[in-house]
């Protein structure tokens, strides 16, 4: 009976995910936009990365020590209603005053920022929470849906671009708003479950063994999100401007797959999936190979191929580290998912903006151009592909994380809820 009187929670919850979604896909697909009508720098586009994913850390840490502070349930049900406006923001400022769009880009981004990072501190373990025989399955079937909108704003935004203009990005940016508002309705009315803050945030620091476990899943998802983040929001420019293709191919081809495959693996795990570790392992190798193919290959179809695969690599890496952290350390609570999104922000900051200040700099280089002679390639497609090289490092470190990991928890295999 529980399980049925959550369900309109637990797909309440599944619609905020999906219509979140236009918080991180959207701004990359404009970014080629941005350069041309505004003359904004790739290191200030990936500066927007970067402000997005630093205002959800910060909020992941306030809510990390001062969770119980917050009413909850007001919180969950308010956080889309800021979306809509801090997409709102983003594109009226630019269309009112174009001499301070790139101001106004980053103030909406802060505000919608916000609300991104509420929704990671607090959907994911107010579905956790949920009754249910299933829970690893419904997290996995959360983040898949995540997907599922990245894929459909894309989708809608590219053709919305392609045949009506670029110059009207602002309407389509309006058009996003109305999701996050429809969510927050469907949250008002429904049942939000207890979590328990205050005696979970007790138990999770309780316990050395609970505390570095906690640590390393952190670090963990932080590998993991610089992975998917450096791909999933360079994937469009990377290949108009370093490939050569299209645009509408990188939007479609590139980035759509990219989102598609990476549902459409989150969705074959809720179904079918087990045994996390070696799941996020293969995941962790298979990023590696995909990057260093993308940064060597000479061919753009192999690139591209090469791209579009990460997101299989990588689709697990966020919520495979949240499963993990729930298989060892049950009950972990609002703080640790809030360490967790810290993790996850900060590497989704850290590294696309990383990759932006590689494009920037490198094709100044002297030996960039003459390795591009070398090459046949412009200094800027040097760049790209450094950004790339360097991004492989990330799952690297990563995969040697997880052998570390597997000791830890094979060594410390004792209760940890006493």
């Amino acid at each position: 009976m529980d399980q049925m009187n959550y369900k309109r929670t637990k797909y309440a919850c599944y619609f905020t995910y999906l219509a979140m979604s236009s918080v991180f896909s959207l701004p990359p697909l404009l970014f080629a936009t941005f350069r041309e009508m505004y003359g904004i720098s790739y290191t200030l586009l990936g500066t927007l990365v970067l402000v997005n994913f630093c205002t959800q850390l910060g909020i992941d840490l306030i809510f990390s020590f001062f969770s119980r502070h917050f009413n909850i349930h007001k919180t969950i049900r308010l956080m889309p209603l800021l979306t809509a406006a801090g997409l709102c923001v983003y594109a009226s400022i630019p269309l009112l005053f174009p001499q301070y769009a790139y101001a106004g880009l980053v103030a909406g981004t802060v505000l919608f920022s916000v609300a991104a990072g509420l929704a990671e501190v607090l959907v994911s373990p107010t579905v956790a929470a949920l009754p249910s025989d299933t829970s690893e399955k419904d997290l996995s079937m959360l983040h898949s849906l995540y997907g599922y909108g990245f894929v459909g704003v894309v989708l809608v935004s590219t053709l919305f671009l392609n045949f009506v203009g670029n110059q009207y990005w602002m309407y389509l940016t309006f058009f996003w708003a109305v999701l996050p508002v429809i969510a927050s309705v469907l949250l008002m009315t429904a049942k939000l479950p207890d979590m328990n803050m205050e005696q979970s945030e007790a138990k999770a620091v309780h316990s050395k063994y609970r505390t570095k476990s906690i640590l390393l899943c952190m670090a963990c998802i932080f590998l993991g999100a610089c992975a998917e983040n450096t791909m999933s929001n360079w994937i469009s420019v990377y290949t108009e401007k370093a490939l050569h293709m299209p645009k509408v191919w990188g939007d479609i081809f590139g980035m759509s797959l990219f989102a598609i495959l990476l549902a459409l693996t989150r969705t074959a795990y809720a179904k079918f999936g087990k045994n996390i570790s070696r799941v996020l392992m293969m995941s962790m190798v298979g990023s590696i190979v995909c990057y260093l193919i993308v940064a060597f290959s000479p061919n753009a179809v192999v690139s591209l191929v090469a791209c579009v695969a990460v997101g299989v690599c990588t689709a697990m890496l966020w919520p495979g580290t949240l499963i993990l952290m729930e298989e060892k350390v049950p009950a972990a609570g609002v703080a640790a998912y809030a360490l967790m999104a810290a993790g996850g922000d900060f590497g989704a900051s850290f590294a696309p903006q990383t990759l932006g200040i590689i494009v920037d700099k490198i094709p100044a280089a002297e030996w960039a151009a003459t390795l591009g002679n070398t090459l046949s390639l412009t200094p800027e497609q040097i760049g790209f592909k450094a950004g790339m090289l360097m991004a492989a490092v990330f799952p690297l470190f990563g995969a040697l994380l997880l052998a570390y990991m597997k000791k830890h928890f094979r060594k410390n295999s004792v209760e940890i809820n006493r």
